[in-house]
């Protein structure tokens, strides 16, 4: 006992002082996100058209890119067609397959702010991954700083998991976002979006009772008979019940209104004098803006921040859904990874997507001028464009009139000669 209380104090003297205090009042007891995960998800997701759209086609586009396994670094390495941390992704667990499992994964966490992978150990490698929803995990805050563990609730039954007090290691893992003002949770896209989506689905609601009242703004009935005399309760009720079924609906939206000593007197403005398609239109602006969703792709009048769909579209995958992978990757790079032993690399594989043909050609181009000015070997440049290296390719080609040809695979014919400096030429 003494033997890992004493190794507990070695590793927690490494750590902030700060840190163990934001956790000292908690320390072993789970804490809830103070964030109503339930209301994001029916507000934001089920009942917003705009934040629906934004988050499927992030989570869309995620779950289309293929993953890679490199061994080794820099130039020297080498990517593996087939391992078996490959094979998980691909089949996470008997549940999903790999797309379905990082749809689910993105949507968590553009919901919620938080997303929660626990990995299935048998023996010392894992078999599978499960995810697991964002409002019935729960941190559990550790003396150090960190957390102590994970738990998950539903419904009366618990169960958690331990964090491992020295490496840290758990088999949960937590993607989170930034929270300037929580120290264990994410925040939401939502809750950032949360004043547009409250406007744009009282935009709808509104022109749906609109429309349910005929189109037409609330207003006052006044009954003026010359004689002075009013509506006996009769003609009150009879009257109310014409103008029910023969001017509200949809069906009788537009129709004329024919009164007989009475006075229609409006208590609302008309659909165009409150600019009410404008407004909704903005709102849904912000709401894209939040998740970096170019407004072109929302297909919403009057937007064009981009040129045209195709910068559009580039755009959109710079700016929402390459830093999503980025997340995901480093995450388990970090986290996953280690367990299939050292040396080994996960990243995701952009080739095949065709709204980032020009920034590839863009990158291919800027490698190309790097080799002809010598900055770069040519295998130098190679692993940055995505290929394998080649022979004879770690060395700086001063004249390179073959260069896209040996980018795309082939070495210029090297002869290596000596100046009176000492420097290396090629002549190609």
């Amino acid at each position: 006992m003494d033997y890992w209380r004493n190794l507990l104090s070695a590793a927690m003297g490494k750590q902030s002082p700060a840190m163990r205090l934001i956790s000292h009042a908690k320390v072993g007891r789970a804490v809830w996100s103070g964030r109503d995960y339930g209301k994001f998800a029916d507000q934001g997701f089920r009942r917003n058209a705009i934040a629906y759209a934004c988050i499927s086609m992030i989570s869309d586009s995620v779950k289309s890119v293929p993953w890679v396994l490199y061994q080794g670094q820099g130039s020297k390495r080498q990517e593996l067609s087939t391992h078996p941390l490959l094979t998980l992704l691909s089949h996470p667990n008997p549940m999903q397959s790999g797309a379905d499992f990082l749809e689910a994964l993105s949507g968590f966490y553009l919901i919620a702010g938080n997303a929660y992978i626990e990995v299935i150990l048998i023996g010392k490698g894992p078999q599978e991954l499960w995810l697991h929803r964002p409002d019935r995990m729960k941190v559990v805050p550790g003396a150090n700083g960190l957390p102590e563990g994970y738990e998950y609730q539903a419904g009366a039954e618990a169960y958690r998991w331990a964090v491992d007090p020295i490496k840290g290691k758990a088999p949960i893992l937590h993607l989170k976002t930034f929270n300037p003002l929580d120290d264990w949770y994410g925040m939401s896209f939502i809750e950032a979006a949360a004043y547009g989506i409250d406007l744009h689905n009282t935009s709808n609601a509104h022109n749906k009772a609109l429309l349910d009242n005929g189109a037409a703004p609330s207003a006052v009935i006044t009954y003026k008979a010359e004689d002075g005399t009013l509506l006996t309760d009769t003609q009150f009720y009879r009257l109310k019940q014409e103008i029910e079924e023969e001017y509200t609906g949809a069906r009788n939206a537009g129709r004329p209104l024919l009164l007989e000593n009475i006075t229609w007197q409006s208590l609302g403005f008309s659909p165009r004098e409150l600019d009410w398609l404008q407004g909704k239109n903005v709102t849904a602006r912000e709401i894209g803006r939040v998740f970096r969703v170019p407004s072109q792709m929302l297909d919403i009048e009057g937007s064009q921040t981009y040129a045209n769909m195709e910068q559009a579209k580039l755009g959109f995958w710079e700016d929402a859904v390459i830093p999503l992978l980025v997340k995901i990757r480093d995450a388990l790079n970090q986290w996953l990874v280690p367990w299939y032993g050292p040396n080994l690399y996960l990243d995701f594989n952009l080739d095949e997507v065709s709204a980032l043909i020009p920034r590839r050609a863009e990158r291919f181009e800027r490698n190309v001028k790097a080799v002809e000015a010598g900055l770069l070997t040519i295998n130098e440049a190679r692993a940055d464009l995505g290929y394998e290296p080649v022979d004879g390719g770690d060395v700086i080609l001063v004249q390179s009139s073959k260069l896209p040809l040996s980018l795309a695979g082939e070495i210029p014919n090297q002869e290596t000669n000596s100046d009176s400096n000492g420097a290396q030429g090629i002549d190609s």
